[in-house]
């Protein structure tokens, strides 16, 4: 389906389990994201909105929670398998970076964190009695989605300043090969904000 760009993926403050909703440049919701809670591998229902009343895609761990555990996407109607994003382990220590993979078993894309330094910041910042709880507002992680050995950017992700709460702005700076693809990185986006929600 197509997505009017940027889109909006806010955290739900308080429920059972994370839940997104995501809402398009005109307001509208986009797509709902919920984590199932006490799972103790991860697995996520994707519906058309909060009304949960069509599921669209199932994002699952393929281990119990492990930082370098693979999330696959499947297709909730056909059960088709849409591809998988995969934290780079060591390398996301310090500098998140995750590898997006198709059908298969080959990297499509990848995810980058812009600036590590933001993380170090804000863990400093956030030591700072009272004043450390407006890091939030203040130190704020983007990432980039760049197509895998050309290096060529297609989506851009920003958290977004906020108290109390978690907002992250996908804009798209270059254009999917498809509408598999795109729906693809839209997922790999979604898992990767679920899994660094807690940073900036």
């Amino acid at each position: 389906m197509p997505y009017q760009y940027p889109l909006k993926l806010s955290f739900k403050l308080i429920s059972m389990g994370p839940q997104i909703y995501v809402r398009d440049s005109g307001g509208r919701e986009a797509l709902f994201i919920h984590q199932k809670a006490f799972k103790l591998k991860e697995d996520v229902a994707v519906y058309a909105d909060s009304s949960r009343n069509h599921e669209l895609y199932r994002i699952k761990a393929d281990r119990i929670i492990d930082f370098s555990a693979r999330y696959h996407f499947t297709d909730s109607t056909s059960g088709m398998s849409l591809g998988a994003v995969k934290r780079e382990g060591m390398r996301s220590i310090f500098k998140a970076s995750y590898n997006i993979f198709g059908e298969g078993e080959q990297i499509t894309h990848h995810i980058k964190e812009d600036n590590a330094w933001v993380r170090v910041m804000d863990a400093l910042f956030a030591d700072i009695p009272i004043i450390g709880m407006f890091s939030g507002y203040v130190f704020n992680p983007t990432y980039t989605v760049y197509q895998a050995g050309s290096e060529t950017p297609i989506l851009h992700v920003k958290k977004l300043p906020a108290f109390f709460e978690s907002v992250f702005e996908l804009s798209k700076v270059g254009e999917p090969a498809s509408e598999a693809e795109e729906t693809r990185l839209i997922l790999a986006v979604m898992m990767m904000t679920l899994l660094e929600r807690m940073r900036g």
